[in-house]
């Protein structure tokens, strides 16, 4: 535990815990919503906050966060009218905010490519005091939208179409959780990297799907594989002089893989112990299509 003496170490941890609750707390939507790679888009646009935010002299950790939630706004409008263009706007989008980034940052005074490292795939050396403040004042934001607003953003996760009818503002929650998703970004960019961040916020979910069908328990299960993950890594990248980043992202991998192999016998007692409940002469419960995802099986 003497990594905890260093300053450095102690807002490295605090980071990447706010990091681990919140990079699933808005993944759960964005994965119901089939956009599990709108994370890694918006990480793109972000660089262009982090090149201006050299190349003006100010916190790119706020610039990230203030273009970030421009790019996601644009990608909800461009979901909302690009029809059969959309595809070709957005790429054009992603890869335009990720050139902007380099060249910003080259342009900037003593700016150089070596720069913009630490924001792709994550530093803890880097993490400074005012980085911590931005941190924790964006992830309360998140939290108080993915927690506050969580039965609206479901409805609306799960059929768009039955949300209108019900009377909720589907388009303004969308571009809700599309905002969330930018500030989610910048909030996890100092330890995970701009690159990886989309990894966190839909793996640990997936995870979590193999264990539960509820929406608050995959919510619950969720969180805690983001926050030890997190927590893991950055310990891990201390003792072993690895990146943060890449170590998160491949714990969190392994996780995966290993609660996918635990769920695969406990699926199968819970069908012997459901077909030994049924009584003799009724007919199987309908299963679901094979063609529909894990998101689809999380229930409210």
């Amino acid at each position: 535990m003497d990594f905890l003496n260093y300053a450095f170490m102690q807002r490295a941890l605090l980071a990447a815990v706010l990091v681990g609750i919140t990079a699933p707390a808005v993944g759960i939507y964005l994965v119901q919503r089939r956009q599990a790679l709108m994370g890694d888009g918006i990480g793109h646009v972000a660089m262009t906050g982090v090149g201006l935010g050299f190349l003006l002299s100010t916190s790119p950790v706020w610039m990230a966060t203030a273009v970030s939630v421009l790019g996601a706004i644009v990608m909800e409008l461009i979901r909302w009218y690009g029809r059969t263009r959309g595809d070709i706007a957005l790429a054009m989008l992603f890869y335009g905010g990720m050139a902007g980034g380099v060249m910003l940052i080259n342009l900037a005074p003593g700016g150089s490519n070596a720069n913009l490292m630490s924001y792709l795939f994550g530093s803890l050396s880097t993490v400074s005091e005012s980085d911590v403040t931005a941190i924790c004042l964006l992830a309360a934001f998140v939290l108080l939208v993915t927690l506050g607003l969580r039965r609206q953003l479901f409805a609306v996760s799960q059929d768009e179409e039955f949300a209108r009818v019900t009377g909720l503002p589907v388009r303004a929650l969308n571009l809700l959780t599309a905002i969330t998703a930018a500030v989610t970004v910048t909030v996890a960019m100092r330890v995970v990297g701009l690159l990886l961040v989309s990894a966190l916020m839909v793996v640990p979910v997936a995870a979590a799907q193999q264990l539960s069908r509820s929406f608050a328990a995959t919510f619950a299960i969720a969180v805690a594989i983001g926050v030890t993950v997190t927590i893991g890594g950055t310990i891990t990248s201390y003792y072993r002089y690895v990146p943060p980043g890449a170590t998160i992202v491949l714990l969190t991998i392994a996780a995966f893989v290993l609660l996918s192999v635990l769920a695969t016998p406990l699926a199968r007692r819970r069908a012997r112990a459901a077909a030994a409940r049924r009584p003799a002469g009724d007919p199987a419960e309908c299963a679901i299509p094979a063609t529909r995802g894990a998101a689809d099986e999380v229930g409210v």
